[in-house]
């Protein structure tokens, strides 16, 4: 969990033509499934994977991250400053886990998918990741994804010395017969 504290703020609102001052709020976010399904919902692409999102996005996603909403003004989120979302980027950069992956192969058929939630929600379903893990990091929970779909995958077979030696000489003397040679 990340807590962050919005500075007091006076802004002018125009529309009553008054001065308003805003007191110190403590922000709890959560970069979660939860929140990532509930970006989604509102803005109708997927969070994972997007290169660039636009302040307001952002603002919106780090609203969708609070968990203590509730206790939070609205107009808070879209006073949210680059400094503010720096810090949120990099808490949402961090792994989260001591696991790591060497391999960077990937199977193919999530190569080109757009993650989103309802696919994370599905993988979960597949590896019988209870739902409790949807309040986890969010890239905790991809990690636990991942190794789960590791120690699922099919072993490979390694071949020994003797069966790649075998190979071998079936394929020489395969080649040597369609091409006549002997050597």
């Amino acid at each position: 969990m990340l807590h962050i504290k919005v500075p007091a703020r006076e802004f002018y609102d125009e529309s009553s033509a008054t001065f308003i001052n805003r007191p110190e709020v403590e922000l709890e976010l959560e970069h979660s499934l939860i929140s990532l399904s509930r970006w989604e919902s509102k803005w109708k692409k997927p969070f994972l994977g997007e290169s660039e999102r636009s302040i307001p996005e952002m603002q919106d996603y780090i609203r969708c991250m609070t968990i203590n909403q509730k206790a939070i003004p609205e107009e808070v989120f879209g006073m949210l400053d680059i400094s503010i979302i720096n810090e949120v980027q990099k808490y949402i950069d961090d792994p989260q886990t001591a696991t790591t992956i060497t391999t960077l192969e990937q199977p193919r058929r999530y190569r080109n998918q757009k993650i989103t939630s309802e696919l994370l929600y599905s993988w979960m379903i597949m590896n019988d990741i209870p739902f409790q893990c949807e309040k986890w990091h969010l890239n905790r929970l991809l990690m636990l994804i991942r190794v789960c779909g590791i120690q699922n995958a099919p072993t490979k077979k390694m071949m020994s010395k003797h069966d790649i030696f075998a190979q071998n000489r079936a394929l020489n003397a395969k080649r040597r017969k369609a091409l006549h040679s002997r050597g």
